[in-house]
């Protein structure tokens, strides 16, 4: 039994456990991670996915069911334990319109524990529509949120105005795991005849990552005038119309696949001098996280929560939302003036081992989840 007592955890967009690397996946398991790290012992409490990507009204009713289903399960089975063996509260990971939690809600009622969330967000323009259904669910557990940390500053907006009495708003800003800060960043060698070496670390997979890509190979062919190469890292459907947009310039551009050996990606990460991602609609991006920790500045588009993890002029660039011309002319500036791109990098590397790791979460966590028991025992 860990020093805390047992915290019920679920992440109904992704499970820590699915086999399909992700960074909601990974974003899971840090939490997981920090919550142990911070004297607690997560227990996986479901795995079932309320993700619904298409609007499908009758997936989210068979969803909902199945929710509500293994609610009522769980709770029987949690019932029948000795009290100091169940868990003390409940913390859910993302909560949205397509991944509502329909489980946490219902047992920590029954078991009058406090419920918790981490990474939710509010979508009232989908109240209607094919989402309505899981518009719902995702505002409903957030109304019932005694916590909710907030991860990115796109999110507060929408839950201070929607925030019900009681209910505190903490900042939890992504993190990562210290494995990527502690081993020294090698010093960059000067890159060669063929220019500096820019790097990118995406799924390809159709939607937002494609979008992403496309944006990219026009950015890339407005300085095909410039020397440099780039590696790409990952895999997917989408892999064969991506490598096309790329055709232009396909002598400069080598395709890796998907990599899961850490230290096969921390080697390319080392080897880069610049971490190029348009990041379209990306909620804020770990792959940017990573580079940065790994002394690699980023050149990345301004969408979503990028702004929660690059901070723009000093560990990196942010250009204007979906602008390959703004792109291009960032990744131009930074390549051609190498002391500024070793200045960016070695901030980009200092600022994430001083606030983006395990440790600093697990505090965060810590200090507001036994403030948040404290006052339930009152």
């Amino acid at each position: 039994m860990s020093e805390r007592g047992p915290v019920a955890f679920y992440a109904p967009l992704k499970s820590p456990r699915d086999p399909s690397p992700s960074g909601d996946r990974t974003m899971a398991r840090l939490l997981e991670a920090a919550l142990a790290r911070a004297g607690f012992e997560p227990m996986l409490a479901s795995e079932l996915r309320t993700f619904d990507g298409r609007g499908d009204p009758r997936a989210q009713d068979r969803l909902k069911a199945e929710s509500e289903a293994a609610a009522a399960r769980l709770i029987a089975s949690l019932e029948a334990l000795p009290r100091a063996l169940r868990p003390r509260l409940w913390f859910t990971y993302h909560v949205y319109y397509k991944a509502p939690d329909w489980i946490g809600p219902r047992v920590a009622g029954a078991l009058s524990i406090p419920y918790v969330i981490a990474e939710g967000s509010r979508a009232a323009k989908r109240a209607g529509g094919p989402w309505a259904l899981g518009h719902r669910g995702a505002e409903a557990a957030l109304d019932r949120a005694d916590t909710v940390f907030v991860m990115t500053a796109q999110d507060r907006p929408s839950l201070e105005a929607s925030r019900p009495p009681g209910q505190s708003l903490v900042e939890l800003p992504p993190f990562i795991d210290e494995a990527w800060t502690e081993r020294p960043a090698p010093s960059r060698a000067a890159p060669g005849p063929e220019g500096p070496t820019l790097l990118t670390v995406a799924m390809m997979r159709r939607g937002d990552k494609l979008a992403s890509y496309r944006l990219l190979a026009a950015a890339l062919r407005d300085i095909a005038d410039r020397p440099w190469s780039l590696r790409v890292v990952g895999d997917g459907d989408a892999r064969e119309e991506i490598e096309r947009l790329f055709a232009p310039v396909a002598e400069r551009v080598s395709f890796h696949g998907a990599i899961g050996d850490p230290a096969i990606l921390r080697a390319l990460y080392d080897s880069a001098h610049l971490f190029v991602w348009p990041a379209v609609n990306e909620a804020y991006g770990m792959a940017l996280l990573e580079a940065q920790a790994r002394g690699c500045p980023v050149v990345a588009g301004a969408f979503g929560g990028v702004a929660s993890v690059v901070r723009d002029g000093e560990t990196g660039c942010l250009t204007a939302p979906g602008d390959p011309q703004a792109f291009a002319a960032a990744v131009r500036r930074l390549i051609s003036d190498r002391p500024t791109l070793e200045r960016v990098g070695a901030a980009a590397r200092r600022f994430v081992a001083a606030e983006r790791t395990v440790n600093h979460a697990a505090e965060r966590l810590r200090d507001a989840l036994l403030s948040l028991l404290e006052g339930a025992r009152r």
